[in-house]
């Protein structure tokens, strides 16, 4: 996987956790959410993460 598609990979990641909870994120400036939405955007990142290893490990 090229490097740039690796990048948009993660942001499509990204702005589909941030659907999940509920948080308004756009493609460029992101510095009008508060600390606790991107807080609860890159937690949710984590959890899928996790649950993704976690079933490619059964």
């Amino acid at each position: 996987m090229a490097k740039k598609s690796k990048k948009a990979a993660m942001e499509q990641f990204k702005m589909e956790a941030a659907r999940e909870m509920g948080v308004d994120l756009s493609q460029n400036y992101n510095g009008d959410i508060t600390a606790k939405q991107a807080g609860s955007v890159g937690g949710q990142m984590v959890k899928k993460m996790i649950k993704n290893y976690e079933n490619r490990m059964k």
